[in-house]
């Protein structure tokens, strides 16, 4: 039987200081915990944000954040999202961006590396080459939670609505979305991308992101969300670092699906010109 659950963002500005980011991020999980979370989600670059190279490279051994993290939830018995690190998993010296789902014994009950790597050039100065860095996953990955089953995905995710879609037919009631959302693409799209994310597939969105300046002048545009089945925007951040909450109910989700049950109305059809 799901259950419904205090789940927690933590909106972070994280730089290129490991421990600094670790420490940074351990005093907002305190408070999260210290407000009821039984389920705290960290954005995505969540121990490291990229500039500076790191002067050291991890596996899923012996990585300090997701360590911190494995501690922290058998400490508190919670469950936690880290929402991405940076990992080594070949010898092609590329990293994966990986989210990593804790259980509140500290065990990793699963991960998911990005599938859609941000590749954009603004024309003005302003270019992101995730590719140059990351090797791209291949396998969408769902976990199941006390108040339903989470289906995970990270930052530029958000535009392919395909990836959701396809994790709400499987089963997800809940969608993870940690990012490092870029300040100008954010603006214009964060909201609106969340929210139909949502609307969509009568899932909830949990969104915890990065805010304000990071090394090489990088700005991100904060505004962790957690959004209801209907596109109820339940807590909202600005644009400093900070912990904000929601109530994750099941039943909620099982309401808006049988009010608007999208999910089972897909139809085939072909694609092709107009023809009298």
């Amino acid at each position: 039987m799901h259950e419904t659950i205090k789940a927690a963002c933590i909106q972070l500005n994280t730089g290129s200081d490991m421990q600094h980011n670790i420490k940074a991020a351990h005093a907002l999980m305190r408070e999260a915990v210290d407000k009821g979370a039984q389920y705290i989600a960290l954005p995505e670059n969540a121990f490291f944000m990229r500039g500076d190279e790191p002067s050291a490279v991890f596996g899923m051994d012996d990585h300090p954040g997701l360590l911190f993290c494995q501690q922290f939830a058998s400490e508190h018995a919670v469950w936690i999202l880290i929402g991405s690190i940076f990992v080594t998993i070949d010898e092609s010296g590329k990293w994966a961006n990986r989210s990593v789902l804790l259980n509140p014994q500290g065990q990793i009950v699963t991960s998911y590396d990005k599938i859609h790597l941000f590749d954009a050039d603004f024309g003005d100065g302003e270019c992101y080459r995730e590719s140059d860095h990351f090797l791209s996953g291949k396998q969408a990955r769902m976990a199941q939670l006390p108040c339903g089953e989470l289906g995970l995905a990270i930052c530029y995710d958000v535009r392919f609505a395909r990836l959701f879609r396809d994790l709400a037919r499987a089963g997800a009631t809940v969608l993870s979305i940690p990012a490092a959302f870029a300040k100008r693409t954010g603006e214009a799209h964060w909201h609106v991308l969340l929210r139909a994310r949502a609307i969509e597939t009568g899932c909830y969105v949990i969104a915890p992101g990065q805010c304000g300046c990071h090394p090489k002048g990088r700005q991100t545009f904060g505004h962790s969300m957690i959004i209801d089945p209907w596109g109820v925007i339940l807590a909202e951040a600005q644009q400093e670092p900070c912990v904000i909450l929601a109530d994750i109910d099941p039943q909620r989700v099982a309401n808006v699906r049988r009010q608007m049950p999208v999910l089972t109305h897909d139809r085939d059809y072909i694609l092709q010109d107009y023809v009298i």
